[in-house]
């Protein structure tokens, strides 16, 4: 059985937006790699400054 990981031990990535860090989700699954933002809003305001 090859299934459940806690949560401490998905990659995490630091949000272009906000600057906060987020951690991996399965509907990213396929294009982590390209995954820059934590959330739909922050995609929208791409161009906020990290704090």
């Amino acid at each position: 059985m090859g299934g459940m990981r806690k949560k401490g031990d998905l990659p995490q990535k630091i949000c272009a937006a906000c600057g906060r860090p987020f951690a991996w989700r399965k509907k990213w699954a396929r294009d982590w790699d390209e995954v820059r933002y934590c959330s739909e809003r922050c995609r929208r305001n791409k161009a906020g400054t990290a704090q």
